[in-house]
C-alpha cells in the first residue's frame, strides 16, 4: 500500500473511531437493550446499527450520499423521521412501570427477561442508525475530504468493510459486557432509573432534531 493510501486509511480509521466512541442515540439504545435483554437478542441492535452504517457508507462511496445531502427536503424528512422515532422510544421508556424491570435481576438461563426477539432488536437498531442524519453527514464529510478520484474502488470497498466491521465489533463488545450476569446484577437496581434518564435524553434529542428541521424548513 502506498504511503498516501496509508495516510488516508489512518485518517479515516482515527476519525471513525472518535465518532464511534462518542455517545449518541445509537449508543443509548444499545445500552438499553444490553441491560434488558439476553446477549443473543441484544446483539440484534448491534447488527442493525452496523447494517444501517454499511448502507450509508455504500451510498456515500458511490456518490449517492452527496445527492441526499444536497436535497433539502430529503434531509428535512430524514431528520423529522429520525426525531419522531427517538421520541417514540422515549415515550415507551417513560411509560414503563417499575415492575417491568423486576426480571432483570434473574439470571438469563433461569428466566426470559422479556418478550423481545433478535429480529425486533435488529429493527430497533437499524431504524436508529438509518434515521440518524448525523450518520450520513459524517460519512459524507469524511469521504469528501479524504477520498479523491485517484483512490481506487477496491480501496474504497476495503474502507467500507473495515468501518462496518468495527461498528459491529465495538457495539457487540458493549452488548456482551453489559449483558453479563455480574454487570446485570449491578444494573438491576438502577435499570428503572437509567431507562427513565436515557428515555428523557432520547426524547429531548428527538424533539431538538424535529424542531431544528422544521424551523429551517420554514425559513
Amino acid at each position: 500500500m502506498e504511503m498516501s493510501l496509508i495516510g488516508i486509511f489512518a485518517t479515516v480509521v482515527f476519525a471513525h473511531f472518535l465518532a464511534l466512541i462518542s455517545p449518541g442515540p445509537d449508543f443509548v439504545i444499545l445500552v438499553k437493550s444490553a441491560i434488558k435483554n439476553e446477549s443473543k437478542k441484544a446483539i440484534g441492535v448491534a447488527l442493525g446499527i452496523s447494517i444501517a452504517n454499511a448502507l450509508y457508507i455504500a451510498l456515500c462511496l458511490i456518490g449517492v450520499g452527496s445527492l441526499l445531502a444536497s436535497s433539502v427536503y430529503i434531509m428535512i424528512g430524514l431528520k423529522v423521521a429520525g426525531g419522531l422515532f427517538l421520541i417514540y422510544l422515549a415515550i415507551q421508556a417513560l411509560r414503563a412501570k417499575k415492575s417491568d424491570y423486576a426480571s432483570l435481576s434473574v439470571q438469563v438461563n433461569k428466566k426470559e427477561l422479556n418478550n423481545t426477539t433478535f429480529f425486533k432488536e435488529f429493527v430497533v437498531g437499524f431504524m436508529s442508525g438509518i434515521l440518524n442524519p448525523k450518520n450520513v453527514l459524517f460519512y459524507l464529510s469524511l469521504f469528501t475530504v479524504v477520498l479523491t478520484k485517484d483512490v481506487s474502488l477496491t480501496f474504497k470497498v476495503m474502507l467500507g468493510v473495515w468501518m462496518t466491521s468495527v461498528v459491529f465489533l465495538w457495539d457487540s463488545a458493549i452488548v456482551f459486557i453489559l449483558s453479563g450476569d455480574r454487570v446485570r446484577r449491578k444494573f438491576a437496581k438502577l435499570a428503572y432509573y437509567i431507562d427513565k434518564v436515557t428515555g428523557a435524553i432520547l426524547g429531548l434529542v428527538g424533539f431538538k432534531i424535529v424542531k431544528t428541521a422544521l424551523t429551517k424548513s420554514s425559513l
